[in-house]
């Protein structure tokens, strides 16, 4: 990784943007040629699940996979609205899928991002709501009708976080999870469980930083390879700290996995063969951007380091 290269600098300046527009975006009335403004309690519930809180990883890799793209001859300005609102959209369906695994029929967590779940802090019915608004607003988000975003291009990113939010994406990861509580599954199986669980949204979030440049051909699919490594390796080093770090450092119960029987890579490969498969994941995602042809990828490695070096 480029060591003159002010990650920190580039992060806060983004995060930054992220925060602003998603505070301004998930409020009472987040269209302005809205006929109603929506339930104070309601959005006060999405506010809670999204605002003040998590990496923001998400976010981060739409926007650096977009200037990785400008940066080899792209219009950097086409791409900058679409862009945001793809972001924050991602950052909203992650929000939503958190809201909804913490409730008692999923996972029954009680502590998220530091604080109470949403349905712990507001009861279940309200998070239940909170969760389907804010997928919905999702999607909102990417058919502005102002002409900020061309209409081929909402398109595009709506297909791209539509499968990797539905059932054969995030919601069918899940759904295999619940299924394997108690199980032994095989490595290939548990991989296939966590490509679609949580490797196929942040590979997405990838994807459509990718598309708001309109990146094509070997630039596009050597971001698809690389954002498929980084989703894979998110999970495994999740799997590592659910075991090695305390509920105080990761914002979230500790120790979950195991209490519930469910199947983890520490689980089936051990803890250090699943710490030598993170790095050789970081590894593949790096060889990816190396391959891709693009001029300056280095926000997009410096993620991939932060996702397999993270400690919460």
């Amino acid at each position: 990784m480029d060591v003159s290269f002010d990650f920190q600098r580039w992060m806060a300046q983004r995060l930054d943007t992220v925060e602003r527009a998603l505070a301004q975006w998930v409020s009472v009335r987040s269209d302005a040629s809205a006929d109603h403004d929506a339930p104070a309690a309601l959005v006060e519930a999405m506010r809670y699940a999204v605002l003040d809180g998590g990496k923001r990883l998400r976010p981060l890799l739409v926007l650096a996979a977009c200037e990785a793209v400008a940066s080899s001859g792209a219009d950097a300005q086409a791409g900058q609205a679409a862009a945001l609102r793809a972001a924050c959209a991602v950052e909203l369906i992650h929000a939503y899928s958190l809201v909804h695994d913490d409730m008692p029929c999923m996972d029954n967590d009680v502590l998220r991002r530091g604080k109470p779940t949403v349905h712990v802090r507001f009861g279940e019915a309200s998070a239940l709501l909170a969760g389907d608004a804010l997928q919905a607003l999702a999607f909102e988000l990417l058919t502005p009708v102002d002409g900020s975003v061309p209409a081929a291009v909402q398109a595009r990113l709506c297909a791209v976080l539509a499968r990797a939010s539905g059932c054969a994406g995030m919601a069918g990861g899940q759904a295999i999870d619940l299924a394997s509580v108690g199980e032994q599954l095989s490595e290939q199986q548990l991989r296939t469980m966590h490509q679609l669980k949580t490797g196929a949204l942040l590979q997405a979030s990838v994807l459509m930083g990718a598309e708001c440049a309109a990146a094509t051909g070997v630039a596009m699919q050597a971001l698809k390879a690389y954002g498929a490594a980084i989703g894979l390796a998110f999970q495994v080093v999740d799997d590592i700290l659910d075991v090695t770090a305390d509920s105080a450092t990761l914002g979230k119960t500790a120790g979950k996995d195991a209490d519930n029987d469910k199947p983890t890579y520490v689980s089936i490969m051990g803890l250090e063969r699943s710490r030598a498969y993170a790095q050789s994941l970081l590894e593949q995602s790096l060889q990816a951007l190396a391959d891709s042809g693009l001029a300056d990828t280095r926000s997009l490695q410096a993620l991939a380091h932060m996702v397999v070096g993270r400690s919460s």
